[in-house]
């Protein structure tokens, strides 16, 4: 199959998976079958993040345990119109390719334990478009990968809804790795220095 087809049947399969899970709402179960047919589209696919040599051993991906009070949902602020959209660059996992295009369109906020947490929310200019949002911790290079980790990226279908009120729903029992944690093939958009939470966030998949 062309290669083009392959990656549009691979993203189908990811925005399949993801609607699956907001029909079954929240909750361990949801995540567990998120898990399993993430890990079968890995371990089987061509347009795999997983380099070829190592699918035959692959076993799935490790996450933190499942945490419901990592399961928010945060006010999105949009960027006042007066101001416009703010343009950003931000890095990409190759140093020989050029940095990311994002537009900032809104920033999201949400609660934790007492604790804020505010996210740029983008628009990825490149790479198909879509609302993309990445992050990083205090838990990147000690647990999951450097670059950090995503918790939206519309280009995918990786998207978890909106809860009733119509609030953004950021669950970060399901933040993932860009394609380049696991293979440096890949060249990714990474999370711009303003998308750094100062917490660390022991929820979602760690480091392949």
């Amino acid at each position: 199959m062309d290669a083009h087809l392959e990656l549009s049947d691979f993203r189908r399969r990811v925005a399949d998976n993801y609607a699956r899970v907001r029909c079954r709402g929240a909750g361990p179960d949801a995540w567990d079958s998120w898990r399993a047919e993430r890990d079968e589209i890995f371990a089987t696919h061509p347009q795999s993040p997983v380099p070829d040599d190592r699918r035959a051993g692959f076993r799935g991906m490790e996450f933190f345990p499942y945490d419901p009070s990592w399961r928010l949902t945060a006010t999105v602020h949009a960027i006042g119109s007066s101001a416009g959209p703010a343009g950003l660059a931000a890095p990409a996992s190759a140093t020989s390719s050029p940095d990311g295009s994002f537009t900032q369109v809104a920033e999201v906020v949400a609660a934790r334990e007492g604790q804020e947490i505010r996210l740029p929310l983008l628009w990825l200019d490149a790479y198909g478009g879509g609302l993309f949002l990445p992050f990083r911790d205090a838990t990147n290079g000690d647990g999951t990968y450097g670059g950090g980790r995503y918790l939206l990226d519309q280009a995918k279908g990786a998207d978890l809804g909106t809860a009733p009120d119509g609030s953004l729903v950021l669950d970060f029992n399901f933040a993932y790795h860009p394609s380049c944690a696991h293979d440096p093939r890949w060249t990714c958009p990474l999370a711009p220095s303003d998308a750094v939470l100062p917490m660390p966030v022991r929820a979602g998949e760690m480091a392949p």
